[in-house]
């Protein structure tokens, strides 16, 4: 593990509901798509992987993490990145899966579902969040694994910290009896319903269909099959103040529902609204209509990222941040 770049003290000021100001990062030096996780990850594209040389695509990877840095800079958002240099762990990438962080200093770690995405987990990470930012508890679900009973983080589900809410879809990666606990723990009430593409394939990860930010929300409704539980979707973002923007399938497809709202340190320190970009990536971005650019850029500025390599392994921009909602020391 390199030294990670860690993000300033600013513990003067409230941190932002819903979006963070702090991003992590694990940036790997060996990466393909992960044949375990393919059996229920439509997302994923084995053939395109398997057909580049993996030095070369290990160099993309690593290319795109930096750029998703770069980017997330830009937005006056702080990185702390740590590097992956092993080959046992070919989707830690993705780490708001195993990860998520709090705004009262909650630490929660996460049961997964593949074998090889357990190694993830890593405790150096742990053990520098806990130096750097101010960690009231941990909590490790970790042990769910033992009884396959998995839920993966903000991949599984999309926290709305506004109406209390982590909306989820039923798949393989959640289980709600321990969905049920994290949100009796974090309280938040859980709200479950089943997606699925036009062959009747579930939806693996919450955080493809849906995005919350802190007035505009992206949400793949037609996926959601069920009208009432759909609407029930709709009705809830919309109690939060959100505008709805849906999108399509394809849009889907191509991840423009997996993104992020972050907010500028600096507007976060004078503004709890701040100053807030959208993180998705090119492919995603260029999927967006003029219209749904145009509702979307109402609230937040649209800033994409070129990730195609990280794309062939499922998951897209959001997946690749897991957001830093604690405090720093100072």
């Amino acid at each position: 593990m390199s030294a990670p770049a860690l993000a300033g003290a600013r513990s003067e000021h409230p941190l932002p509901v819903q979006s963070p100001s702090r991003a992590l990062l694990v940036r790997p030096h060996h990466f393909t798509a992960n044949p375990e996780t393919a059996l229920d990850n439509a997302f994923q594209s084995l053939g395109a992987a398997r057909a580049e040389d993996p030095a070369v695509l290990a160099r993309r990877a690593y290319d795109e993490v930096g750029r998703l840095a770069d980017a997330l800079d830009a937005a006056g958002v702080a990185v702390t990145m740590f590097d992956d240099p092993g080959t046992a762990t070919p989707d830690s990438v993705f780490p708001n899966n195993w990860l998520s962080t709090h705004a009262d200093g909650t630490l929660a770690l996460f049961p997964m579902y593949a074998p090889s995405r357990r190694a993830e987990r890593r405790a150096d990470i742990v053990a520098a969040l806990r130096r750097c930012f101010h960690v009231r508890r941990v909590v490790d679900y970790s042990d769910g694994e033992a009884d396959a009973r998995f839920l993966e983080g903000t991949g599984a589900m999309v926290l709305d910290d506004v109406t209390g809410t982590a909306f989820a879809c039923r798949s393989r990666r959640l289980d709600e009896t321990l969905l049920a606990e994290v949100c009796a723990d974090l309280g938040l009430e859980p709200l479950v319903f089943d997606a699925a593409d036009a062959a009747s394939v579930p939806v693996y990860h919450t955080n493809v269909l849906m995005s919350v930010g802190n007035e505009v929300a992206v949400l793949g409704a037609s996926m959601i099959r069920d009208p009432a539980r759909r609407e029930a979707v709709r009705e809830r973002l919309r109690a939060g103040g959100r505008e709805v923007v849906e999108i399509d399938e394809g849009q889907v497809r191509a991840f423009a529902g997996n993104c992020l709202e972050v907010v500028s340190e600096a507007g976060a320190a004078s503004d709890p609204a701040g100053e807030r970009s959208l993180m998705m990536s090119g492919t995603a971005a260029a999927a967006l209509t003029l219209d749904q650019r145009r509702r979307i850029e109402r609230s937040c500025r649209v800033r994409a990222v070129e990730v195609p390599t990280i794309e062939t392994a499922g998951g897209s921009v959001r997946c690749m941040i897991a957001g830093i909602h604690l405090a720093p020391r100072v």
